[in-house]
């Protein structure tokens, strides 16, 4: 099956306008998750879909390729659908632009489950109690059988005691097949829970679409607010450049 590696980049964010371009230990941040990405696999199998021409500039300054996109893109995953009209893949792996430290192994592992279960796959990790109470993480609920159940920004899920327990969190790695993505942007406006809980993958789920979770060793970090690149920073401090 044909398929490449797509990070939806965009310029305006109302929490971190033009967060892709924010430096990291001296590299723009989309830089830093295409090289992830890079590592995972072949970096002609590698893209950058956008709708700015600074985005676009930068990406290619350091040899990423880039497909441009309309400025019309509700999510990323529309912004994929775009770009797969040029691309024309069976599949396409939708790395968030944000994740400057994801583990290409984990992007692996994501392209090696849609190979076998041909359906939406997402990734998600156990986490602790400080991301399980932010509302800027989303929880995953999965069922025995590895499918999303509900996911969420509330804490989920919660003992009647209002106590944590154990959650997961959802890891933004996802692969979609070329129909995937051709029914998610025929839909022109965010469905009810999508829009509530501002969770594009909801969009599949209320319209019954399986979707298939693969759980990896640990996270990532990303990006929401510009206070979170001090960690990112602190993270590749402690750990080294080398071992990212």
């Amino acid at each position: 099956m044909k398929y490449a590696v797509v990070i939806p980049a965009r310029y305006q964010s109302s929490r971190f306008p033009g967060k892709p371009l924010t430096l990291i230990h001296g590299k723009v941040m989309i830089q830093l998750v295409w090289e992830q990405c890079c590592k995972a696999v072949d970096s002609d199998l590698v893209y950058v879909a956008t709708d700015n021409e600074i985005i676009a500039k930068a990406v290619e300054s350091f040899g990423g390729k880039v497909i441009m996109t309309s400025s019309d893109c509700l999510t990323g995953t529309d912004r994929l659908a775009e770009a797969n009209e040029q691309l024309d893949c069976d599949f396409l792996i939708n790395v968030q632009g944000d994740e400057p430290v994801i583990d290409p192994k984990n992007i692996i592992k994501v392209i090696d489950l849609y190979k076998e279960k041909k359906t939406i796959v997402n990734a998600y990790s156990r986490i602790d109690e400080d991301e399980f109470r932010s509302l800027s993480v989303p929880k995953v609920i999965v069922s025995k059988t590895g499918r999303l159940l509900y996911m969420s920004r509330s804490a989920i899920p919660l003992t009647k005691e209002n106590s944590f327990s154990r959650a997961h969190k959802q890891v933004c790695v996802y692969a979609f097949g070329r129909e995937d993505l051709k029914f998610f942007s025929s839909i022109k406006t965010k469905t009810p829970l999508e829009k509530i809980e501002d969770i594009e993958i909801l969009r599949f789920l209320e319209n019954d679409y399986i979707i298939n979770m693969i759980e990896v060793e640990g996270g990532s970090l990303a990006v929401d607010f510009p206070e979170d690149v001090v960690k990112v920073e602190k993270y590749i401090d402690k750990i080294g450049v080398d071992n990212l």
